[in-house]
């Protein structure tokens, strides 16, 4: 409880007592709720990579432009830094098992997609044949934001393969506790 004094306008002292509930949530975003995706990439000499990614954001009207935020000790951003392509796929919520196989395990030492449906587009860059679909990317910048760099991509293409699925979010893994909140 916090006392708070003030005079009014004839002069008088006020004394307004206030209840401040003993817990405030300190961190506004945790409120946000985003769209999860899976980030894959390739490299001339084949190497290949998928990661999570809830960082993705359009940058301009008619969606030719994302940018999308990878995690800077990640395997994908340094793939994704020698090629300059990603797909970004958006997640369904029947996808949840994605999240240990691609968000927790490294891909320097393990074939992420070994058992994971995927196929190749025309750049022959990876993407999600169970995502809802998946945005064809070139990045153009890249800048450096804290413990993630930003990529800001041209969108190529945008393919939706699976319209009638739900789209997996952040609040739905909470939910499921798959993930902390």
């Amino acid at each position: 409880m916090r006392c708070f004094c003030y005079k009014t306008e004839r002069g008088a002292t006020t004394f307004v007592t206030k209840v401040i509930p003993f817990f405030m949530p300190k961190r506004l975003l945790k409120y946000k709720n985003y769209d999860v995706h899976s980030i894959t990439t390739t490299t001339s000499d084949g190497r290949q990579n998928a990661n999570i990614a809830t960082w993705v954001m359009q940058t301009a009207m008619g969606g030719t432009h994302l940018v999308v935020a990878l995690y800077q000790l990640d395997y994908t951003i340094e793939l994704v830094r020698e090629s300059g392509i990603l797909n970004v796929n958006l997640l369904t919520t029947q996808q949840t098992g994605l999240i240990r196989k691609l968000g927790r395990l490294s891909g320097r030492e393990k074939d992420k997609f070994s058992n994971l449906p995927h196929a190749f587009d025309q750049r022959g860059c990876p993407y999600l044949t169970e995502a809802i679909g998946y945005v064809q990317c070139r990045v153009l910048h890249t800048t450096n934001a804290g413990d993630h760099d930003l990529f800001i991509c041209e969108v190529l293409k945008q393919i939706v393969l699976n319209p009638d699925k739900a789209v997996l979010t952040n609040d739905y893994l909470k939910e499921k506790k798959i993930v902390r909140g």
